[in-house]
């Protein structure tokens, strides 16, 4: 029995490694090497939800109508938690694991409404799956997202593009909280890229 479960926890944390695919689609990473700090922009403007590719007031009106009919004020709540999500738990979960690495190591800073700084990084989300949790069996999230390292006072020139598809989002342990799960897909992203920045820049 006990071999039967680690060959599934195997399969299961394998499947996560393994399913985030990064790729520069565009530019390469010679201007980041001099810079110490770079501005940070979060964009949701046209991302997709689930494998039907709801739009995000498709995705709103269907959660919360689901959770309303469970108990009411419940789909209001989370409506509310949905939308603080993004400054919450999103931006800072990718920000942290941006830092991490490269400002202990290189002294270079990703951070939010930096307007001085020559470079921006517009992080414009694609695709999420929240992913899902029924405590004895559990999917994590999928995030996929374009990560565009722009000049800030011309955003036309594109210095470095890259697509990160289906970025894994679970948490240890699991949590019940579909935000959190896409959270820690946000922190995948952050982790790779800021790993294929030290390869690559330095």
């Amino acid at each position: 029995m006990k071999k039967h479960i680690t060959i599934i926890l195997i399969f299961f944390f394998t499947s996560l490694v393994y399913s985030q695919k990064m790729k520069v689609v565009n530019g390469d990473f010679d201007f980041i090497k001099d810079q110490k700090e770079i501005n940070v922009e979060f964009v949701y403007d046209n991302m997709k939800l689930l494998k039907k590719n709801l739009s995000n007031d498709e995705y709103v009106k269907e959660r919360s109508g689901d959770l309303e009919a469970k108990g009411k004020g419940k789909g209001k709540t989370w409506k509310k938690s949905w939308v603080a999500s993004r400054e919450l738990i999103y931006a800072p979960k990718f920000l942290e694991l941006m830092n991490r690495d490269l400002l202990d190591k290189q002294g270079m800073s990703f951070e939010e409404d930096l307007t001085e700084a020559k470079y921006t990084l517009i992080v414009e989300t694609i695709w999420v799956y929240p992913g899902w949790n029924a405590a004895v069996m559990r999917k994590p999230a999928k995030l996929t997202t374009l990560l565009k390292f722009v000049e800030t006072a011309n955003r036309d020139n594109v210095m470095l593009e890259i697509t990160s598809k289906n970025a894994p989002g679970n948490r240890f342990g699991g949590t019940f909280s579909n935000e959190d799960r896409i959270g820690e897909g946000f922190a995948k992203t952050a982790k790779t890229l800021s790993k294929l920045i030290m390869k690559k820049a330095f």
